[in-house]
């Protein structure tokens, strides 16, 4: 477990909206301190608070008067990195970080479906981190790089982990509503978005889709083997600030009955070895009976953005299952999954002292 002493750390994109995510969950946190702050050459050499437009709430005096480096792991010398970086840029540089020695913990999509990279909810998969071994060893570096999954993918795969554990998964159907903030800042147009939907996610199908087999996969003998179900998926965007809204339907290899299927949803604790970390919520899963609920408006803060809440469980029709999912996009699937990963490698002895 942690010392007294905090781990000091680096948040490589800061100036983004997922940067400025790390920043706020960041601020008060009993085992990390942020002391660097990176982001691209036309912020590199600024004050924070003359590079970055702050979208939510007040910036963290601490960082205001921070000079933001450049990404550069010559000039970032923090041990543990939290990578807000887009996937254009992101490869090469986590590469680079892993490379000299430092705990990547990426958001971004090039690594996530590397054989020997973890893709973590710690929750749903936490063994998963035992690929950091075979990680290390394969690619001889001494650090290491550890994913968080797409925000649709893991408000998923939270509410679906029970269900699949007790009853196996054969097939599943989603169709997303998701956030304009999963675009980043500026985001899609406002002309294109209000008053609309967008029935296009560029790239956001087939992630969802080979995610989710990998994130409920099952970890053993140094390799993560696929969950064995069929995933079909549609994606849209919404004119919704935060929270993405995911439907799924689903087919079991042992059929539950809606009340063995809420009983699943309702005890599912996650992961023992998530139970102490300082950010995971009392309730990483919330059912509620409420007939119109969940609801982005109503639900996404639940347990400080890191809780999904799942409803309508019901028969269906045509294969066993639906119900709808709705989780904090920026939160718990982007920056707060990351720090929660991060708190899981502290937890389970993988980082050196602070």
């Amino acid at each position: 477990m942690p010392s007294a002493k905090r781990w000091p750390v680096a948040i490589l994109g800061a100036t983004g909206a997922v940067g400025q995510t790390f920043i706020r969950l960041l601020a008060d946190h009993p085992w990390f301190e942020v002391v660097e702050l990176a982001a691209s050459e036309r912020s590199a050499g600024k004050r924070y608070d003359d590079a970055a437009r702050w979208l939510e709430g007040t910036m963290p005096p601490a960082v205001a008067g921070m000079t933001v480096l450049p990404v550069d792991p010559s000039r970032v010398t923090a041990p543990i990195i939290f990578s807000a970086l887009d996937s254009t840029v992101a490869g090469d540089v986590e590469q680079r970080f892993a490379m000299a020695g430092r705990f990547v913990l990426s958001n971004a999509k090039n690594f996530r479906m590397d054989a020997d990279v973890p893709l973590v909810i710690p929750e749903v998969n936490a063994g998963h981190l035992g690929l950091i071994e075979r990680q290390r060893s394969g690619r001889g570096w001494k650090g290491a790089i550890v994913t968080n999954a797409n925000c649709a993918a893991t408000v998923a795969a939270v509410a679906l982990a029970p269900l699949h554990e007790r009853f196996g998964i054969e097939t599943l159907f989603i169709t997303t509503m998701q956030a304009v903030s999963g675009a980043g800042y500026p985001g899609v147009a406002s002309l294109d978005i209000l008053g609309n939907v967008i029935p296009y996610i560029a790239d956001e199908e087939p992630k969802l889709e080979r995610e989710m087999l990998k994130l409920l996969g099952r970890y053993e003998n140094g390799e993560v083997h696929n969950a064995g179900m069929r995933v079909s998926s549609h994606t849209n965007r919404v004119a919704v600030e935060h929270g993405h809204t995911v439907c799924l339907t689903a087919s079991f290899s042992e059929r539950p009955t809606v009340r063995q299927a809420l009983d699943a949803l309702r005890t599912w604790k996650g992961d023992e070895a998530t139970w102490s970390l300082p950010s995971r919520p009392e309730h990483p899963l919330l059912v509620t009976d409420a007939a119109d609920r969940p609801q982005p408006r109503r639900d996404v803060n639940a347990g400080n953005g890191m809780t999904v809440t799942v409803g309508r469980v019901r028969e269906d029709t045509v294969l066993h299952l639906r119900m709808v999912a709705l989780g904090h996009n920026t939160v718990r699937g982007a920056a707060g999954g990351s720090v929660l990963n991060a708190e899981l490698l502290a937890a389970t002895g993988r980082l050196a002292p602070a």
